[in-house]
């Protein structure tokens, strides 16, 4: 076995109870933005109006004076990370304009401990054709790796098919960043990577819990720190990023979404057709 598995928490019937409602609040701060979500809206009043339904929830936002080595720091509720922002963009005071695109990440606390994790992309008023493409076909990247999983399936059959989806439709996939095992912890073990070789990395075992969270560039995939905030992270030829996120569990038989809710966007149609 990897030795990077055995490192990996596996969840007990009662941690998975609490990791799925951690993840369907998350789901349920997304849910509260969309209707908000329009021309002349700024990312900090989204951060504002996720900050106002956490509360309401009693959970707390895990990003909120989150400080990893060698980071400020980070100083909102969420993450806005708009057009050719790859991720860990910090709210601002700069109204969106009809034809951004912008990723909204949350993760919260429950009262227990448990945290749950989730993104979404938002179009603001009408897209572009090819933004509203890129967001598509990235959140159908994500389903490609969320269907490989199930017990005896490695982490490098997941990046695998990210990447190969991706890659067949123009797209290059972002490799600085990765999921990651969550649970009482943001980050646990193990890394889940985007890209990779089918039958390499960790193998899955039930009551393994993590993210799968592919960050795709219309453009190429290189990426680079932008300003001084010590975040935030822009593809290095400015074009177009889109982020999906869902905690997934690995059950005895395959897969369960944890961070499904109401507003959750319907699932792809092959996925759909694999589950019948």
């Amino acid at each position: 076995m990897d030795n990077r598995a055995m490192s990996i928490t596996i969840k007990s019937a009662q941690d998975i109870a609490g990791m799925r409602l951690a993840c369907r609040l998350a789901s349920e701060v997304l849910d509260s933005i969309a209707a908000h979500i329009q021309p002349g809206i700024t990312t900090r009043d989204i951060d504002r109006i996720g900050a106002e339904c956490m509360a309401r929830q009693g959970t707390v936002s895990a990003t909120v004076g989150y400080q990893p080595p060698g980071y400020p720091p980070y100083p909102a509720s969420l993450c806005t990370s708009v057009n050719h922002v790859v991720c860990h963009g910090i709210p601002n005071d700069k109204p969106l304009k009809k034809g951004d695109i912008v990723n909204v990440d949350v993760t919260v606390i429950t009262p227990e401990g448990w945290y749950g994790d989730s993104s979404r992309m938002y179009l603001i008023g009408e897209a572009s054709i090819a933004a509203r493409r890129l967001c598509a076909l990235t959140y159908d990247a994500m389903w490609h790796g969320i269907v490989q999983v199930r017990p005896g399936a490695h982490l490098g059959d997941v990046g695998h098919a990210i990447q190969q989806f991706a890659e067949s439709q123009g797209c290059s996939v972002v490799r600085e960043f990765c999921g990651h095992g969550i649970g009482r912890k943001f980050h646990e073990e193990p890394q889940v990577l985007h890209y990779g070789r089918p039958g390499t990395l960790a193998e899955l075992r039930p009551g393994m819990v993590f993210t799968i969270e592919p960050m795709i560039n219309a453009g190429r995939r290189e990426v680079k720190e932008f300003g001084n905030d010590g975040w935030t992270i822009v593809t290095k030829d400015h074009s177009l990023s889109a982020q999906w996120e869902h905690t997934v569990l690995v059950t005895p038989t395959g897969y369960e979404v944890l961070t499904l809710s109401a507003g959750s966007p319907p699932l792809p149609n092959f996925v759909a057709a694999t589950a019948t």
